[in-house]
């Protein structure tokens, strides 16, 4: 999410009144009440369209040029698979809350599947994706704050702390108020630029290469084998909103026209997604870095504000990224204390934790890939498809749907495992 990046990186705008939060934090909240009708079901096509698409946009499209240069240009097919088998399981989820109107959100669907360790299982998958999408955002900014000031280097109890870490420790500081506000209307809006960001990041991207002496004159390679896992990996991370869906689908007042909405929203992304794959590779070819931002000239005016725009949204997610997850966590703590110094120390501690995660491991690209590979393709294809399959009863039918799906779940697992495996041994081999 949604995905989004939300995406997990995006709240709901479902009306003028609401809070825009709620929705989201429902539908990754167990302990909601979820057999209750909490949506007014009145957003139109087109803020549904909107509300999508910022599920859908997120950082992916920072490493997407680095996921075509390791596998190479004829990877593009395994990106237009993956959004194709995205989009299916975008249907899937669907159909599966047409089966039962008391399904409003995505761990619901996981119940009404396979009982309550169906809803534990797609709850857990949802939190962990957030909680290290949100680890990855501090190592995203420590990146590129290092990028803009590469001399820097910070001196903490007399203990000299390099630049990307240092970085990593400020913007920790900075973020940390931002967990313990009650209410995050604010950051919700500043968040929802997530069409917006890419937008303006894309065409930065592709001014730098056309006006400020880059060029496209790279030629690349036809295939790398060894980097499909990665490239794979990467372009699952792009497509991880699914968790989303349920809220925007019972939003909506025309819920017919979802499937319209998922065609409109995918093949904006899929497109945009594409775009940045190949400018960026043709800027940059095999040195393109986890985040295209870091190859940008620091001098150039369309570099900056690249560069700038993917700054500031992190900061204004992260917040909205582990909300969910300290009100899990909160709700879990059944000591008679305080309810505001509960909350202080929750979120103080969700930080700290990511801060620790990302010192550990600050390594922008391998983190999304093993995301991409063992969390999103989970959530976005593996999931629906197997929960479907047990809410449809179609598992006991073969016929040409069963063999489709069946089909997709077994691409997700390869995915899963191959992905998996190479991003954790790349890490290993960083350290």
């Amino acid at each position: 999410m949604t995905h989004e990046e939300v995406s997990f990186t995006v709240p709901l705008l479902e009306n003028d009144h609401k809070d825009v939060l709620g929705s989201k934090i429902e539908d990754l909240d167990p302990n909601s009440a979820h057999h209750t009708n909490t949506s007014a079901s009145t957003v139109n096509v087109f803020r549904t369209c909107f509300n999508g698409l910022n599920a859908l946009s997120g950082v992916g499209i920072l490493s997407i040029p680095y996921a075509l240069a390791s596998g190479g240009w004829l990877s593009l097919v395994l990106l237009f698979a993956i959004a194709t088998a995205a989009f299916y399981a975008g249907l899937l989820i669907q159909r599966c809350m047409d089966a039962d109107p008391r399904i409003r959100t995505y761990p619901d669907i996981g119940e009404r599947a396979f009982g309550n360790k169906g809803r534990v299982i797609a709850t857990v998958v949802m939190y962990i994706e957030l909680y290290l999408v949100a680890t990855g955002f501090l190592i995203l900014e420590g990146d590129n704050l290092q990028n803009l000031l590469p001399d820097v280097e910070f001196e903490v109890a007399g203990v000299t702390v390099g630049g990307q870490k240092g970085f990593i420790i400020i913007v920790a500081l900075i973020i940390l108020p931002t967990v313990w506000l009650d209410n995050l209307n604010l950051l919700s809006y500043v968040s929802a630029s997530g069409v917006l960001a890419s937008a303006v990041i894309l065409g930065s991207v592709i001014w730098t290469g056309a006006f400020e002496g880059i060029g496209f004159q790279h030629k690349g390679t036809l295939i790398n084998w060894g980097g499909i896992p990665t490239a794979v990996s990467l372009y699952a991370f792009c497509y991880c909103s699914h968790p989303v869906f349920p809220t925007l689908y019972t939003s909506m007042k025309k819920r017919h026209q979802f499937s319209n909405v998922l065609v409109l929203c995918f093949v904006l992304c899929t497109i945009c997604y594409t775009s940045m794959a190949i400018f960026g590779y043709l800027m940059f070819g095999s040195d393109v870095q986890s985040q295209i931002t870091l190859n940008l000239p620091t001098d150039k005016l369309s570099a900056r504000v690249a560069i700038y725009t993917t700054l500031v949204n992190p900061i204004s997610k992260y917040a909205l990224m582990v909300t969910p997850i300290v009100n899990a966590t909160k709700a879990w703590i059944r000591y008679p204390c305080d309810k505001r110094v509960v909350n202080l120390f929750v979120g103080t501690t969700l930080v700290i934790s990511t801060l620790l995660v990302a010192l550990a491991v600050p390594f922008f690209g391998s983190l999304m890939s093993l995301v991409g590979a063992f969390l999103s393709i989970t959530a976005s294809v593996m999931l629906p498809c197997i929960f479907y399959l047990k809410i449809s009863g179609t598992y006991q039918r073969f016929n040409g749907e069963f063999i489709a799906v069946s089909l997709i779940i077994l691409m997700s697992v390869a995915v899963a495992i191959f992905g998996t495996y190479t991003s954790v041994l790349d890490m290993i081999g960083k350290l």
